[in-house]
C-alpha cells in the first residue's frame, strides 16, 4: 500500500469550498488518522452498504444509484483485502478514503452515498462494529482458555498440592481445584465482554453530525441491518458516546488482570526452587549465555500486557473527561489505544491457552509440597472441635502448642507420637491421625465449592455444560 501527499495550496475536496487553500504538511500530520483507522475498512463499508440500501427504500436516492454504490464498495474492499488499496493521508481517514475511491469507480452516483449522514454518525457507527467484533472475539479467547484449564482439573481432580496465602503454605488443595478458580474468573470476564456487548448495541447511524437529519430515512433499517438492537435514542449522545470502548476496556483490563495472575504463578511454578510445572518447548526461551536456562518468557510478557491495556483505558478516560456535547476532534484519539488493547489481550488470551494446554503438573513435587509447613493444622483444630468438643479458639491455641513442638523436633504434624500429642492435651485419640494425611484433608473439604475430589468433578461437568 502506497500513500500519497495533497500538493500545497491544493484544497480538499471533501471539505468542499469553504477552504481556499490546503492544510500545512504539519497540520495534515496531526489531522489524519488514516494510519491506525483503516483498520475499521470492513465496518466502515458495512455501516456504507446498509446506509445505501435504507436510502433507497425510503426514496431517497435511485435503486440504481444505491445498487451501484453498493456494489462499489464491494469491489473497494476487495483492493484493501488484496493490499492494492492507495490510502492517502491528505484525504484524513477511512470514510473519505473509501468515499474518494468509490467515485473513481462508480461516478457521481458516489456522492450520493453521505445523504442524511456525517462523519460524526458514521465513525462512531464504524468504531462500535469494530469494538463488537472485538469483544465477540474476546469471549472466543476466554471460552478457549476456560476449557485448557477445564482439561487440567479434570486430569488433576485428585492430585493434592499446597493451597497459599502470602505465598505461604496455608492448607492442602487439589490441582484441580487451582485450575477451576481460573475457570471461574474467566466466566466474569466472558459475562462483563456480554454485557459491555448487550449496553453498546445500538446504532448511531442516523445521528448525522449532532442533531439528526431532515431526510426521511429508517434508522430501523439500518439498525437491523448492521445487527444492532435499536438505534441510539438520542442523536447527541450517539455521536459523543465512547462508553462502550471504555466498558471494552474495562473488561479487558480484569481479564488481563486474571491471566497475569497466573502468568506470575507459572514463572513461580516452573522455576528451579518449586518445579510444580514444566512449560513446553513452545513457549519458553533460552539464554544467549547460560545453556541450562529455559525462560518463561511467555508468561512474563502476559505478566507486562495488562499495563498497556490498563493504560489505554486510563488514556481514553482522560480524552473524554473534559469533552462537551456532541463531537470534537478531541475523539480521534479514541482508536489507537482500543486497537492496542484489543491486540495485546488476544495475543495474552492465545498465548496463555497455548501454555495452560502444553503445561506438564509434577504431581510427585506437588504432593511433597502439600505436605509441608504445618498445612493440616486446621484440619487438626477442626477435628478437636468436632471430636472434643472443643471451643475453635482454644482448639487453635492447642493446635499452635503442637506446631511449636513439631518444629521443635524438626517434624511435622503427622510426624508426632501419640504421647507428644497427649503431653498437650490429654484427650486427644489415636483417631487424629485419620484427619493429618493431605488426602484425607482434601476429601474432608466436600462442601459445595470445595477442594474435595468429588466436588472438583462435578464443578467440572457443570462448566462443561454451561461452556
Amino acid at each position: 500500500m502506497t500513500e500519497t501527499k495533497s500538493e500545497p495550496g491544493n484544497s480538499n475536496a471533501m471539505w468542499g469550498g469553504r477552504f481556499a487553500a490546503g492544510p500545512d504538511a504539519i497540520m495534515e500530520a496531526i489531522n489524519a488518522s488514516i494510519g491506525y483507522d483503516r483498520r475499521m475498512a470492513a465496518q466502515d463499508i458495512a455501516g456504507s452498504r446498509a446506509h445505501a440500501a435504507m436510502l433507497a427504500a425510503q426514496g431517497i436516492i435511485t435503486d440504481s444509484d444505491s445498487n451501484a454504490i453498493r456494489e462499489g464498495l464491494l469491489t473497494v474492499l476487495s483492493e484493501i483485502e488484496a493490499g492494492t488499496f492507495q490510502y492517502s493521508a491528505a484525504l484524513e481517514d477511512i470514510h473519505m478514503n473509501v468515499e474518494s475511491r468509490l467515485k473513481q469507480i462508480i461516478g457521481e452516483p458516489a456522492g450520493r452515498l453521505h445523504t442524511g449522514r456525517s462523519r460524526n454518525d458514521q465513525v462512531a457507527t464504524d468504531f462500535r462494529l469494530w469494538v463488537r467484533d472485538q469483544i465477540d472475539a474476546a469471549i472466543e479467547g476466554c471460552i478457549a482458555l476456560q476449557k485448557a484449564f477445564l482439561a487440567q482439573a479434570q486430569e488433576g481432580a485428585d492430585w493434592v498440592m499446597p493451597g497459599f496465602t502470602h505465598l505461604q503454605t496455608a492448607q492442602p488443595v487439589t490441582w484441580g481445584h487451582h485450575m477451576l478458580a481460573y475457570v471461574e474468573m474467566l466466566g466474569r470476564d466472558v459475562s462483563r465482554f456480554r454485557d459491555a456487548r448487550a449496553r453498546m448495541n445500538e446504532c448511531p447511524l442516523g445521528a448525522a453530525a449532532l442533531a439528526g437529519t431532515s431526510f426521511p430515512i429508517d434508522r430501523e433499517m439500518t439498525a437491523q441491518a448492521l445487527g444492532f438492537d435499536r438505534p441510539c435514542a438520542n442523536s447527541l449522545d450517539a455521536v459523543a458516546d465512547r462508553d462502550f470502548a471504555l466498558d471494552f476496556l474495562s473488561a479487558s483490563a480484569i481479564c488481563a488482570m486474571h491471566l497475569s495472575r497466573f502468568a506470575e504463578e507459572l514463572v513461580i511454578w516452573s522455576s528451579a526452587q518449586f518445579r510444580f510445572v514444566a512449560l513446553s518447548d513452545r513457549f519458553t526461551t533460552g539464554s544467549s549465555i547460560m545453556p541450562q536456562k529455559k525462560n518463561p518468557d511467555a508468561a512474563e510478557l502476559i505478566r507486562a500486557k495488562i499495563g498497556r491495556i490498563l493504560g489505554a483505558q486510563v488514556a481514553l478516560f482522560m480524552v473524554m473527561k473534559g469533552l462537551p456535547l456532541a463531537y470534537s476532534k478531541d475523539m480521534q484519539e479514541d482508536k489507537e489505544q482500543v486497537f492496542d488493547a484489543a491486540d495485546s489481550l488476544m495475543l495474552s488470551l492465545a498465548a496463555m491457552t497455548g501454555m495452560v494446554t502444553d503445561m506438564s503438573a509434577n504431581r510427585d513435587v506437588l504432593e511433597a509440597a502439600a505436605g509441608s509447613g504445618f498445612s493440616t493444622a486446621t484440619d487438626l483444630a477442626d477435628w478437636l472441635v468436632r471430636t472434643l468438643n472443643m471451643p475453635f479458639r482454644d482448639a487453635h491455641h492447642v493446635t499452635g502448642t503442637l506446631v511449636a513442638l513439631a518444629e521443635s523436633k524438626g517434624c511435622d504434624l503427622p510426624d508426632l507420637s501419640l504421647d507428644d500429642m497427649q503431653g498437650v492435651h490429654g484427650a486427644i485419640t489415636e483417631n487424629v491421625f485419620t484427619v493429618l494425611g493431605v488426602h484425607n484433608s482434601v476429601a474432608s473439604r466436600a462442601c459445595y465449592g470445595g477442594t474435595a475430589p468429588a466436588q472438583v468433578l462435578a464443578q467440572v461437568a457443570r462448566w462443561k455444560a454451561i461452556l
